[in-house]
């Protein structure tokens, strides 16, 4: 079997370095390994209009399947990588094969994080998968009761949905706000204006202390001593890199750390999306962990870098999501920053936030302003050039 490149993981960060392999000329072997028996397709709708509409489900994949064919790509569909030979240059594969690279892409993404306590009911719901999409979907009845727990923009754009589906959703956050840790108590506020203006219930500053039931969640004790009454629960606690297959390997199994084009410190070797700690050079440290925009973005800069071509200069990071008719979209690093303004009005869904630290810009946040995504981009990447340089 010929060596080539070998893109572990179906999702955005090797398509997209599929695609920008094809794209930059390579005419080599391409082989993906999907663990999901299907075509590599987008994760975000799981959380937004698959959980209200299940024709949506039709406009998930990627590329059709012609793509793959007419690009030759190889899609090993319902196939693990369950361990690295880095020494032989091999991926083992769960149907007892091996596959030989030249270069390997690890995109294997994560698996949602679990919480011990609600292990085991059949009520319970986490959110990374189509099946889960599908399973959540089922679950949500008109006036039912929806426990959420974990503030994070799964939680967030779950409960989203619950209302659209008109159930008694309440989120369960540890933090005073949502997001707080990220973009600070005032936009915390403002997503939790958000959901209670649309009837959600945000406990805050709380955390499961009980949980009651047999088979079934029936309601939680909370640290407060107050109980919640439930009939579905979604935990959305965040992810964990699914690495345990690089154990014994050279990697290791813990996070794969890169520099910004994505090579590890093994020959050969590139990590992208939720499988990567990418070097930032602006924080001056390896940043665990991506979202959509800049998984994408990863896989193609580690395609370019695999075929020692000048990926150009490293993108600013960006997340976006989709509340109540209002898109929201982030850039930047707001940690970071000293100072918050507003174009517009905060207490609006349509206002720009700028995140700066002594006066240079570090973030953006927009809210209903998609329009003004490539000056938020511009803005933060001009800015970044002037501090690294």
């Amino acid at each position: 079997m010929s060596a080539g490149v070998v893109i572990a993981g179906g999702g955005l960060a090797g398509q997209r370095c599929a695609e920008a392999l094809r794209r930059s000329g390579h005419e080599g072997r391409i082989v993906m390994v999907c663990g999901e028996p299907l075509r590599p397709y987008d994760r975000p709708p799981l959380s937004k209009e698959v959980l209200h509409d299940a024709a949506a489900e039709e406009r998930l994949s990627f590329r059709p399947e012609r793509w793959y064919e007419e690009q030759a790509v190889e899609l090993l569909l319902g196939t693990e990588a369950i361990g690295l030979d880095a020494g032989r240059r091999a991926v083992a594969l769960s149907d007892g094969t091996s596959l030989p690279y030249t270069s390997l892409l690890i995109a294997t993404g994560g698996r949602p994080r679990r919480l011990g306590a609600f292990e085991g009911f059949e009520n319970v719901s986490t959110l990374r998968t189509l099946d889960d999409a599908r399973g959540l979907r089922a679950a949500m009845v008109a006036g039912d009761r929806l426990l959420v727990i974990g503030a994070g923009f799964i939680g967030q754009e779950a409960a989203a949905a619950a209302c659209k589906a008109r159930m008694h959703t309440t989120i369960i956050e540890t933090a005073p706000a949502p997001l707080a840790a990220l973009l600070g108590a005032e936009l915390g506020g403002w997503f939790a204006d958000l959901h209670r203006a649309s009837g959600v219930e945000l406990l805050l500053s709380e955390q499961v202390e009980g949980v009651h039931g047999d088979r079934r969640v029936e309601s939680v004790t909370l640290r407060s001593g107050r109980t919640v009454a439930c009939d579905h629960v979604l935990v959305g606690v965040g992810i964990e890199p699914s690495l345990d297959w690089l154990g014994g390997s050279a990697l290791g199994e813990g996070i794969v750390r890169t520099d910004v084009d994505g090579r590890s410190e093994v020959p050969g070797v590139y990590a992208a999306g939720d499988a990567a700690a990418l070097f930032d050079p602006l924080l001056g440290r390896h940043v665990l962990g991506s979202h959509w925009e800049t998984a994408g973005r990863q896989g193609a800069r580690a395609a370019k870098a695999m075929l020692g071509l000048d990926p150009g200069p490293a993108d600013v990071s960006s997340f976006w999501s989709d509340l109540y008719g209002t898109r929201v979209q982030y850039l930047g690093h707001a940690p970071l920053a000293d100072g918050l303004s507003f174009d517009g009005d905060p207490r609006s869904r349509d206002f720009m936030a700028t995140f700066t630290t002594a006066g240079r810009p570090v973030a953006v946040l927009l809210a209903g302003r998609p329009q003004m995504l490539p000056h938020a981009r511009e803005l933060l990447t001009t800015s970044n050039e002037r501090n690294l340089g």
